[in-house]
């Protein structure tokens, strides 16, 4: 409907027909949904938002599992409409160093499930005549990219929900408020008329996203940045030909553009130019725009050097002078502070949804997602969004000079060589402690979590790499890769702490207090574990959803009859306090307190860590007194705490909890204590690396994923308690049935198998049989490394994998594919026995 009158009221009322809303109107009705309206304020098909000038192109390998099944669900969705045209697509070199990248893109293309193959510079050549082999090293090639027409792809969707008499569209229709009453999404008011929304709002308008978050009192963290793209022609060798792309796309990664022929033209992008950054209030208005509202004027001096480098790679075809340059844009594209999409419903106001800064290549693939979330649930969905969920950035991460800021620094990062452990420098520090400067002093390498500044390790214990020399021998990183944003001094912490005493200052939980008559109950319902504990009691438990999958990754400590405290990954508490908060009966008799920034919490771990802690308190610390995997109140020199006794590490010690503007304080009685027991601060390589590993703790997001269930994570300890709760008969099921695969460690034989540089993996690499079969479980998940690290207790270097149950056992052997090489590694541990000190003696003494 465009020109006609509005309905009254709608059940889902869309904002945006663009590739993601257009997508997501055929998905609900799909699932069910037969209320919806689409408005827009463009004209339909093209509304002139960022789908209208995309390249349009897609390229199925990413370095994550669920980023990967998003495209290949996109490309299968675009394949069964009719639009997609399957080219293949190269990623070339200019660079040694990009082809040792290229290497680990296949190797990532491997574990999740994609074709891909090196080739030398002449194989490029023959698949790409026209460009100049003479200045790369090579290339990555995939059969399966390709391009697609998302405006037709858009008009396909429409008319499908359409056809279900389930949709309403309203083009030429601005938004101009949206009401929001007692914290809920009631209606938009529109320059047609105003829609009572009965259901939930969802804002799929790209660039403009922000702006109507605004209209509602909330953020949708993301900001237009301009991506360069010229179009040249007419190309004499292409006029020769049929049809849009007869030749592979070109990505040229070491200077960050991309060439592929567009019907007799040749298109060239890029990211290479400076980021080009625009405020969404200075989007022009439609009637103002020379093409459309996304297609800002071409920046040329931006794109001299981008210019230059695609004469260089395509020398033969952009040298002819009948070739000139027929259009020139600077195309608006949504970047976030992270580059990933920003999907899910908004924490602050009720009934609205983001579904924004998603590109063409992942669209349909998430917008069948988010479908089924907001019909049946986050247990409906085949993929794990929480790190996509908007929710990521609460508190931390959502305001204007943040987003902006991050997001050219994203954007600058846009095919470029990634490290997984990668740290951004906008926007730094965000959140710090009491005693961030006392880190500083003692020369913390920090890293970021959850906007928090956490101490990876401490530049003043590199002396204890020289005192441990002997056990470390052998597990020296002496590749550049291996051993970036790492350093040995953690291995000197790890064992330092094992010896004696560590002080790991790890403020970066997200802490939420959970209170009211009803909490138990609530709690109950919420976990595997059971909650009906005494007051003090700490239980550790997962969360899942409605399919049996991981949820959430939870300490949870009954403080009082009415009251419990959950602590999490501080990385993570937005998707927490969102999953918990939109389970609280509406009878008012739970409520929930975000402590996250009010509590800081300092970890003091080791055989030591009782001696230390006797000399700042008069409280009776001992096993008896304060037994392991209980909390209990304590003063802390001047300081009222709280702490829990328990280990990510393993050791004898406890997390102490106090008021942040206690924080610092804490920390001077706990260290100038221990500085007769040789204690030592110690950053997260060892409490969420080394020592996690040797412990063979799971960790949510590696181990835990929503793929696998309890039984396949060896996480049943809990049996199946009387109250149910979500998840209740896929976990019973799970217990019952035979897992498909088993989570293991395995250790690595042979850092060089074929002579060479010693390599060590860092995760997320591909597992085969000796016979270099890839291993793939009965229901089609394919093997690979779920974490990666030394463990300096053991002198060896663990991974931690999913493996088929008929070959999860102890002394198998397997390979893993590390940057083109094959390592050999043995099965160590099959389930969740620690390799170091499994009867869990240290924590208990």
């Amino acid at each position: 409907m465009s020109g006609a009158e509005l309905p009254r009221s709608a059940e889902t009322v869309i904002i945006g027909a663009g590739i993601v809303g257009n997508s997501l109107v055929y998905h609900l009705a799909d699932q069910g949904k037969d209320d919806i309206l689409q408005i827009d304020k463009g004209p339909l098909p093209d509304p002139g938002g960022s789908t209208g000038h995309a390249s349009n192109f897609i390229m199925p390998i990413e370095h994550t599992s669920e980023m990967t099944e998003l495209t290949w669900d996109s490309i299968d969705q675009f394949d069964e409409v009719g639009v997609f045209n399957n080219s293949g697509g190269l990623e070339v070199a200019r660079t040694e160093t990009r082809m040792a990248e290229l290497r680990r893109r296949v190797q990532s293309a491997t574990a999740f499930g994609t074709q891909a193959q090196i080739l030398g510079p002449d194989e490029v050549k023959e698949k790409v005549p026209h460009i100049n082999e003479s200045i790369i090293e090579g290339a990555m090639y995939t059969p399966d990219a390709g391009s697609c027409d998302p405006l037709r792809f858009g008009e396909v969707m429409r008319e499908r929900a359409r056809d279900m008499n389930a949709l309403t569209v309203s083009a030429n229709t601005e938004v101009l408020d949206i009401v929001v009453e007692d914290g809920a999404v009631q209606a938009v008011e529109t320059d047609r008329g105003t829609v009572a929304v009965t259901g939930e709002l969802v804002i799929a308008a790209g660039v403009w996203s922000p702006k109507l978050a605004r209209m509602a009192g909330s953020k949708i963290p993301l900001y237009p940045v301009g991506h360069q793209l010229i179009s040249v022609g007419p190309i004499e060798k292409f006029e020769e030909q049929e049809g849009e792309i007869n030749y592979p796309i070109v990505r040229d990664m070491d200077v960050r553009m991309y060439e592929r022929q567009n019907g007799n033209d040749l298109e060239i992008g890029s990211y290479e130019h400076r980021p080009l950054l625009y405020d969404v209030d200075e989007i022009p208005a439609l009637e103002e725009a020379p093409l459309s509202p996304t297609q800002m004027p071409f920046t040329e001096d931006a794109f001299e050097d981008s210019m230059e480098h695609a004469l260089e790679i395509m020398p033969e075809i952009l040298d002819d002078p009948e070739a000139g340059i027929r259009h020139s844009i600077d195309g608006l594209i949504s970047i976030t502070p992270d580059g990933n999409p920003v999907v899910g419903p908004v924490n602050d106001v009720d009934k609205l949804w983001s579904v924004a800064a998603i590109w063409i290549r992942l669209a349909p693939g998430i917008a069948r997602q988010v479908a089924r979330w907001m019909t049946d649930g986050w247990g409906a969905m085949d993929t794990d969004m929480h790190g996509l969920n908007v929710a990521r950035f609460d508190g931390w991460g959502r305001t204007k000079q943040f987003v902006r800021e991050r997001g050219a620094e994203e954007f600058s990062r846009h095919y470029g060589i990634i490290h997984p452990s990668e740290q951004f420098e906008a926007g730094r520090p965000n959140r710090t402690t009491g005693f961030y400067d006392r880190q500083q002093e003692l020369e913390a390498s920090f890293q970021e979590s959850g906007g928090w500044e956490r101490p990876r390790w401490y530049e003043s214990n590199a002396d204890l790499v020289d005192r441990y020399a002997d056990d470390l021998e052998g597990l020296h990183r002496p590749n550049d890769w291996d051993a970036t944003w790492w350093s040995e001094t953690i291995l000197g912490e790890h064992l330092h702490l094992r010896d004696k005493v560590g002080l790991i200052g790890d403020t970066g939980f997200a802490i939420f207090d959970v209170v009211g008559e009803d909490v138990s109950d609530y709690l109950e319902g919420m976990v595997i574990g059971r909650m009906d504990v005494d007051p003090g009691s700490i239980v550790y438990t997962p969360a899942l959803d409605s399919g049996g999958g991981f949820r959430a990754d939870l300490t949870i400590i009954r403080l009082a009859e009415d009251r419990y405290r959950i602590v999490t990954g501080g990385s993570t508490g937005g998707d927490v306090w969102q999953w918990f908060s939109r389970h609280i009966p509406p009878s008012g008799s739970v409520r929930m307190v975000d402590r996250s920034s009010a509590l800081a919490t300092i970890g003091l771990w080791g055989p030591n860590a009782r001696s230390v802690l006797r000399e700042v308190t008069t409280q009776d610390v001992s096993n008896d007194a304060f037994p392991a995997f209980t909390a209990q109140d304590i003063e802390v020199g001047q300081v009222e705490a709280w702490a829990m006794r328990l280990s990510y590490v393993g050791e004898l010690g406890w997390e102490i909890y106090a008021p942040m503007e206690r924080s610092r304080r804490l920390w001077d009685s706990l260290y100038e204590a221990g500085q007769e027991y040789d204690l030592r601060p110690v950053g997260t390589g060892v409490y969420g690396g080394t020592g996690r590993i040797e412990k063979n703790y799971r960790l949510y997001g590696h181990e835990l994923r929503r793929e696998y269930n309890p039984a396949e994570a060896d996480l049943t300890f809990h049996g199946v308690k009387d109250a149910d709760f979500l998840g209740k008969a896929a976990y019973a099921a799970a217990l019952e049935g035979e897992p498909a695969a088993t989570l293991c460690t395995m250790s690595v034989d042979d850092h060089a198998p074929n002579g060479g540089e010693r390599r060590f993996m860092l995760g997320g690499e591909p597992i085969f049989s000796t016979d270099g079969e890839m291993l793939i479980d009965d229901e089609g998940r394919r093997s690979y490394v779920t974490s990666a690290n030394t463990a300096p207790s053991l002198g060896k270097h663990l991974l931690m994998g999913y493996i088929p149950t008929t070959l999860a056992e102890a002394g198998n052997q397997f390979e893993v594919l590390y940057f083109g090489d094959r390592y050999p590694v043995t099965v160590e541990v099959v389930g969740n026995q620690p390799l170091f000190d499994p009867d869990n003696e240290r924590i208990r003494r």
